[in-house]
């Protein structure tokens, strides 16, 4: 597996097999996010798909989460937070 030298964590780490989206911010990521970066971007993502609401089938959703994307992995940025101190406590 080739190896890379990822962005965000600055050490030498495994390449992503493939990019993950068919257009050029899924180029960039392959060559410059690890594999395990990468995995806490995902987990990061769901907490805020469900922080937030978000429908990824929404414009305005994904647009939000590209912004994300460009901030947390391919950016200095650490991304939105979550507040989490609520959890459990929502009421639908």
């Amino acid at each position: 597996m080739e190896s890379i030298q990822c962005r965000r964590c600055k050490d030498e780490r495994p390449a992503l097999p493939r990019p993950p989206f068919r257009n050029e911010r899924g180029e960039r990521i392959q060559r410059e996010i690890c594999q395990i970066c990468w995995g806490e971007w995902l987990q990061h993502q769901t907490a805020l798909i469900n922080h937030y609401g978000l429908d990824p089938r929404e414009a305005d959703s994904r647009r939000f989460l590209w912004e994300q994307i460009d901030d947390v992995l391919l950016g200095e940025g650490q991304g939105k937070k979550v507040d989490t101190s609520q959890e459990g406590s929502i009421q639908w």
